[in-house]
């Protein structure tokens, strides 16, 4: 089954405005930007037959081809990175059988997840999209809950049932749980990691579906699949020791480099 990577990448984040472009220092001190962190998490996938930066913006085209990625120009009118995905597929002439969504916020996403979210979808031939979601220890549970409690969107969280199909994803912390958790105590809440794979048809049949209220009061674009009862797989992935964090704020950049730094990642 062929596989194609795409990176949606815009500069008019709301939160961020040109996250895409903004620096990150690693372990040795070298600096890149979020795009070319992105697309090298991206480049390290293997069994994936194309990368490309899907963009709207000729400073992100101009700085991803400076890096050597393969840029494909989609409109200014997509709504999220879903519909850009999907604009990107189409330009290529589709024909790949899985579409990946590797957000361009997303550097510290290790090669496994999206490795293990395509075999996942391979696997459940009743899905028509899969994502990550990543258990949280009690560091990251605490980290989500300081993050509510201060007014910042921290990551999503993500329920789902016994066959591991989405019951909801919310930029609250779900389920609610009165336990208190050491650092390293296992959790009962799960990180949804933003990354998605899906099959084309669904794919394509997105951008046409009207946005429904839990997308619009969430923020969340696959709600979009489950507001149209589309089928959408949670695909469990293990940390490794890799620490995981998205780029949703200015805060968030401190906070990634240490990260970078804590692995000796470059």
């Amino acid at each position: 089954m062929s596989v194609l990577i795409a990176i949606p990448a815009r500069y008019a984040s709301t939160r961020f405005p040109g996250k895409p472009l903004v620096p990150l220092t690693g372990a040795t001190g070298n600096a890149m930007t979020l795009i070319e962190r992105s697309w090298r998490a991206a480049m390290s996938v293997t069994g994936v037959d194309k990368v490309v930066v899907a963009t709207d913006d000729d400073c992100i085209r101009e700085v991803s081809e400076g890096f050597g990625a393969e840029v494909v120009m989609t409109s200014d009118t997509c709504a999220n990175g879903t519909e850009r995905c999907a604009e990107a597929h189409a330009a290529l002439g589709g024909g790949y059988d899985i579409v990946v969504n590797l957000q361009g916020d997303a550097p510290l996403t290790p090669h496994w997840f999206v490795e293990d979210l395509i075999t996942g979808l391979r696997a459940a031939p009743d899905a028509e999209i899969a994502t990550p979601v990543l258990r949280c220890d009690g560091d990251a549970l605490n980290g989500l809950l300081n993050d509510r409690k201060n007014g910042r969107v921290g990551g999503t969280t993500a329920v789902f049932g016994a066959d591991h199909s989405a019951l909801y994803f919310s930029k609250e912390v779900i389920p609610y749980t009165s336990d208190t958790y050491a650092s390293a105590d296992q959790t009962p809440v799960f990180h949804h990691v933003g990354v998605y794979a899906y099959r084309p048809d669904a794919l394509a049949a997105y951008p046409g579906w009207p946005t429904g209220p839990l997308e619009t009061l969430e923020g969340l674009e696959q709600l979009r699949f489950m507001e149209n009862g589309r089928k959408v797989l949670c695909v469990e992935v293990e940390a490794k020791d890799r620490q995981f964090w998205e780029l949703n704020n200015p805060q968030d950049v401190a906070k990634i480099e240490e990260m970078m730094t804590a692995m000796g990642l470059e």
